[in-house]
């Protein structure tokens, strides 16, 4: 296995105006390790994995693998293997043969290609499908078969674009504790493509998170779910996503405290130093579903109307209208909660926030977190605060 480094990548496709798919991507996965590219479509996680396999020409930067620049080495001799999403098995051939194909044209002897793909198969557990065409298998044995067909190669590194996607729900998460596994047992350098954020938790060792073809933030899973480095990938990571609502910092008596128009939401304390200098700032504050508190039976503090409630197994997601919540921001919150919480759709509820875990971002798509330095620790800073609904 290998390590794989891009050096400000960037891909740049004609057209008036040109598309500017990647921009200076700087990234090294190290050897062994399972990366993930996450983001929206469109966001160039695509473009970057077929520039590393060769099949896209970066018009800057370099793609390393190993030791050696491969910019200028044609996708057959950079020594990786492929996973498509549409599985690109030969229709005519039989399964043995799909995944003998690469051995073959490498000319390994045919007692070794019989004793890899044998093996390969036996681990993913197809053999009973080596004289089969693919046209008799499922959807599932199929991925099983493309993944085998690059397993059997041994290559420096594994590329996978968006494997699952083609799968139904339970298939996908059968596939992907499969996938999660193999790679535990092959220990391969592997970089693997996916538009769900769950997928991608679930799956890599680090998360590379891209939004219009820049790279927004690469750490491990809790890192990225924890300590987002800016609101987009707050708002991408997380289900449901992290609530975001509009207003300012500003100074109530020896405290900052987040004015949302509707009320004052308490900061956490760690926090107040480091937005001291933004006293009067408009801001945006973020807290997850899992953030928030609802207490039915509560008769004071800031009390919300509830518009909808969706059950979901174990838990519910609760919908809360803010009052007087104009500004560009989220006009309402999404609580997760308990599904024996006793919510009325219609009626009211008292709420409070995790204040070890709300973060504060500068305004914009992309807005950094300012807290970002200064993450709480919930089980330090104490328990849920409410808001005092009538410091307006």
């Amino acid at each position: 296995m290998a390590v794989v480094g891009l050096d400000s990548l960037s891909k740049i496709y004609p057209g008036k105006p040109p598309v500017r798919a990647v921009e200076n991507v700087t990234l090294e996965v190290a050897d062994r390790e399972l990366l993930v590219l996450v983001g929206p479509s469109g966001c160039g996680k695509t473009s970057t994995l077929r520039m590393i396999a060769g099949l896209e020409t970066p018009t800057g930067g370099t793609v390393t693998i190993g030791d050696r620049v491969v910019n200028e080495v044609a996708p057959k001799d950079r020594d990786i293997a492929m996973v498509f999403q549409n599985y690109a098995l030969y229709p005519h051939m039989t399964v043995f043969k799909n995944m003998a194909f690469g051995l073959k044209m490498r000319r390994v002897p045919k007692a070794q290609i019989h004793e890899k793909v044998t093996e390969t198969a036996r681990m993913l557990g197809i053999e009973h499908l080596l004289n089969r065409k693919p046209k008799s298998l499922s959807g599932g044995e199929r991925q099983r078969v493309a993944v085998g067909r690059a397993i059997v190669r041994t290559p420096k590194a594994f590329l996978f674009d968006e494997p699952l996607s083609n799968l139904d729900a339970r298939l996908r998460v059968k596939m992907r504790s499969e996938l999660k596994r193999l790679h535990r047992d092959l220990q391969a350098t592997s970089i693997y493509v996916t538009h769900d954020q769950e997928e991608a938790m679930a799956l890599g060792d680090r998360i590379a998170v891209m939004h219009r073809g820049e790279l927004q933030q690469c750490a491990a899973p809790r890192e990225i779910y924890e300590q987002p480095l800016n609101r987009f990938v707050a708002g991408f990571v997380g289900v449901p996503p992290m609530n975001f609502l509009d207003g300012r910092i500003v100074e109530r008596g020896d405290r900052l405290v987040f004015d949302a128009g509707f009320g004052q939401l308490e900061l956490p304390v760690r926090s107040q130093t480091i937005l001291s200098g933004c006293v009067g700032d408009a801001a945006v504050y973020g807290v997850r579903p899992q953030g928030i508190r609802i207490d039915p039976e509560a008769s004071s503090g800031l009390r919300l109307a509830v518009s909808m409630v969706e059950v979901l197994g174990r838990d519910a997601d609760v919908y809360l209208q803010c009052p007087d919540q104009t500004a560009s921001g989220s006009q309402s919150l999404v609580a997760r909660v308990p599904v024996d919480t006793k919510v009325t759709e219609g009626g009211t509820v008292g709420v409070s926030f995790d204040v070890g875990n709300v973060h504060i971002f500068e305004p914009g798509e992309c807005g950094m977190n300012l807290t970002y330095e200064g993450q709480i620790d919930a089980s330090r800073e104490g328990s849920f605060a409410g808001v005092d609904a009538s410091a307006n």
